[in-house]
């Protein structure tokens, strides 16, 4: 809620009326709440207000989870988010038995972890919500949910604590918590909630942790609804390319498969069948995987019948295995192999390789040839992904054809600067009995070895990574030096979030975004007015698909990555515009373009002959009045500010803000040196000389306060000879001098 202030106006009070309202007023302190109830009372109170949640695994089954939530209104229901999982289908059911239809997400919020459900009822009876903040270490507190199924069940507690866990404030109680409190009330002994049980120690039972109800309030302030048909799609792979077999949570993400949960087959096996057949008996196929936990195993099936029989080959332990899979479980699988190969990188990103010819059959790892033998031609032509046990991976770049793509040879003058890095190779047999009979000085040499390797380790990944954002910075430039109606912006953006991603999937992004924007055009009728088009946007961007401003993370970095703005649908308020204002290209806005109201981006949409309209993209698209845009930039900017004369944001202007945000943002949270490598892109990305000696001046600020004091003469002595128009040098010039005698 938003705070309110009172203000009680002084008027003359008789003394004995004053003095007999202080005695009532100090009565009412000593003596005992009237309100506090007992736990039983308050499982009376309650029942009608909680509701048991179960959420469909992703083959479809209902046995995916079990969570409690209760009423916020008499058709919202209030959980964590955890609960219902993203992209599953929800079953609501009620005390009496009903299970009313679910319509729709009204709020989530990762951060939290807290979900708002919207469902088709209007029967549901509120709790009402409390506030934590008056809740202090010692305080009773009771919580309902459905603990390992068994539904309303209540336990009381105390307040143990308030943490901070990952960054988030949560209150730790003192109370058994199992699987399906989660979501569930926790109420205060006047029945009023004041958190959201969401998670519970591993290490003993009487422990557990809950959201405070302060973090709900503004969710349901501020919604960000989603359509409950959206919602089921959210992660769902591309239709008609992928089949199911044996269930596992199998999702997309940015160009990547990932899987977790184990699945329905024996030992967790849960199968991912490609649509596209093999072309035939001579055929290639790969893909890169990387598994979290090494104990589980992931990786290609080909030669399958769509079912139970395939052939495998995949990482495990570390080890690579080529196993024949005849039947449903262990006792009809026949493993060929389990081999250690150096190439490997365990916890990293391997590229397996399968290649079928008639009667033969090669897999590699990272192009190193693991199996070479006869083939036979399995059980079928099918081809795709498994997973084992209850480990998470991830897969890209799978293909599928004649010519798999291989791993990029190095070149021949780079592995000659590099020299033999890699390290001797020796066993530990040859060495442990010289070890032994020379122990302190084996262990001192060791040691010296080992610092040895860290040291060129760390060397080799800072090179790699300065490689790497130098490319992204090199190909930011390129395409910021097209006229700016010619400028990619989409593209920019990603280019940003690559440079600190270099995994990231470009492409795969950007057909993501393409994809948002033919699905919406194809909607719309060539008849459409502007005006339409403009409402179409704003529910297929904010109702069906929840975009929303991010209100508890606001400086996290995600929110200026467009990738992760597209995944998670929460950003700020210039990456949402990025999103609206290039959908809107898409489908036939024109005249709309963004403002760059100091601290809070806007969208401007100004048809000739009409009003303009200010459109607050961070708060669901909604029309904002310019005396309230006004008073915004005023504010952030500490002058006064009329946000109708502020001239539209510039391409380049609109990628230099995002820059600066993730400057400041990595400043606050990682130091000066954490904000160099955005620095960096600013001054490449200045555009004229006025604006790069801007940057320079901030940029060797930094330098000379993280200890480089030759980036910070280099960037002064690029001032003091590129001299803009204007620009008052006689202090850089004096500073520059003083370093120079350093």
């Amino acid at each position: 809620m938003r705070s309110r202030k009172f203000l009680l106006a002084l008027v003359p009070v008789p003394v004995p009326v004053l003095i007999l309202a202080l005695s009532l007023a100090w009565a009412s302190l000593g003596a005992p709440t009237a309100l506090a109830k007992s736990a039983e009372e308050l499982a009376a109170a309650t029942r009608n207000s909680i509701v048991t949640l179960n959420t469909a695994s992703r083959s479809g089954a209902a046995d995916g989870g079990l969570g409690t939530g209760f009423a916020v209104s008499t058709n919202l229901i209030a959980t964590s988010l955890h609960v219902i999982n993203e992209g599953r289908a929800i079953t609501v059911k009620l005390a009496d038995g009903s299970t009313p239809a679910v319509i729709g997400i009204e709020a989530w919020d990762r951060f939290t972890d807290l979900a708002v459900v919207r469902v088709e009822t209007s029967s549901l009876i509120p709790l009402i919500l409390g506030d934590d903040r008056e809740l202090h270490p010692g305080a009773e507190v009771v919580a309902v949910g459905n603990p390992l199924g068994l539904e309303r069940s209540v336990v009381a507690g105390v307040l143990s604590a308030r943490r901070e866990v990952e960054g988030v404030e949560v209150l730790q109680v003192a109370l058994p918590v199992e699987g399906g409190n989660s979501g569930g009330p926790l109420l205060d002994r006047d029945g009023r909630v004041v958190g959201i049980v969401n998670a519970k120690s591993a290490l003993t039972r009487n422990l557990g942790f809950a959201t405070p109800v302060t973090r709900l309030k503004p969710l349901l302030e501020h919604p960000n609804p989603m359509s409950y048909s959206r919602w089921l799609r959210v992660g769902e792979l591309p239709a008609g390319t992928w089949e199911n077999h044996l269930g596992g949570n199998w999702r997309q993400k940015g160009g990547r498969i990932l899987v977790e949960g184990p699945g329905t087959g024996f030992g967790g096996r849960a199968l991912l069948y490609r649509t596209q057949r093999a072309d035939g008996p001579t055929y290639e196929l790969s893909v890169r995987v990387r598994l979290t936990d090494e104990a589980g195993a992931a990786g290609l099936i080909f030669g399958g019948d769509g079912q139970d029989q395939h052939w495998g080959f995949y990482p495990t332990g570390g080890q690579l295995r080529l196993t024949e899979f005849a039947g449903p479980d262990v006792f009809s699988w026949r493993i060929l192999g389990t081999k250690p190969v150096t190439t490997y990188r365990p916890g990293d990103w391997n590229l397996l390789r399968v290649q079928v010819e008639a009667g033969r059959l090669r897999c590699s790892v990272n192009d190193t040839l693991v199996y070479e033998q006869p083939w036979s031609g399995g059980f079928g032509a099918r081809l795709g992904l498994a997973k084992f046990r209850d480990t998470e991976a991830q897969f890209r770049d799978f293909a599928a054809g004649t010519n798999a793509p291989a791993e990029p040879a190095w070149p021949a003058e780079v592995i000659a600067a590099l020299g033999d890095a890699r390290p001797p190779r020796w066993t530990e047999t040859d060495l442990l009995p010289s070890l032994k009979t020379h122990l302190a000085a084996g262990r001192r040499e060791l040691a010296r070895r080992a610092r040895e390797l860290e040291t060129e380790a760390a060397r080799l990944r800072a090179l790699s990574l300065r490689a790497h954002r130098e490319q992204a910075r090199d190909e930011l430039v390129r395409l910021l030096a097209q006229p700016d109606a010619q400028v990619d912006l989409v593209q920019s953006a990603l280019l940003l979030a690559w440079h600190d991603q270099p995994e990231l999937d470009v492409a795969a992004y950007r057909a993501q975004f393409e994809q948002l924007g033919a699905e919406l055009k194809a909607r719309l009728p060539a008849t459409a007015t502007a005006a339409e088009r403009l409402q179409a946007l704003r529910e297929y961007l904010f109702t069906e698909h929840g975009f929303h401003g991010s209100r508890h993370d606001y400086e996290n970095p995600a929110n200026s990555h467009l990738s992760e703005v597209l995944d998670d649908r929460e950003g700020l308020p210039i990456t949402l515009s990025i999103v609206f204002l290039e959908l809107a290209s898409r489908i036939g806005i024109p005249h709309m373009h963004g403002v760059p109201l100091p601290g809070h981006f806007i969208v401007r949409y100004a048809p000739p002959g009409e009003d303009a309209q200010l459109l607050d993209v961070f708060d669901g698209g909604r029309r904002l009045p310019h005396d309230e845009a006004d008073a915004l930039g005023s504010q952030a900017a500490g002058v006064p500010v009329r946000s109708e004369f502020l001239e539209p944001a510039t391409k380049r202007a609109i990628v230099v803000r995002m820059l600066t945000n993730l400057a400041v943002f990595a400043e606050r949270s990682g130091g000066q040196a954490a904000a160099l490598p955005y620095q960096d892109l600013l001054v490449a990305v200045a555009g004229d000389a006025r604006a790069e000696a801007r940057q320079r001046v901030e940029r060797a600020q930094l330098r000379q306060r993280t200890g480089d004091l030759d980036g910070t003469r280099e960037d002064l002595q690029w001032i003091v000879d590129h001299v803009p128009p204007g620009l008052e040098v006689d202090r850089v010039t004096e500073l520059l001098e003083r370093l120079k005698e350093r």
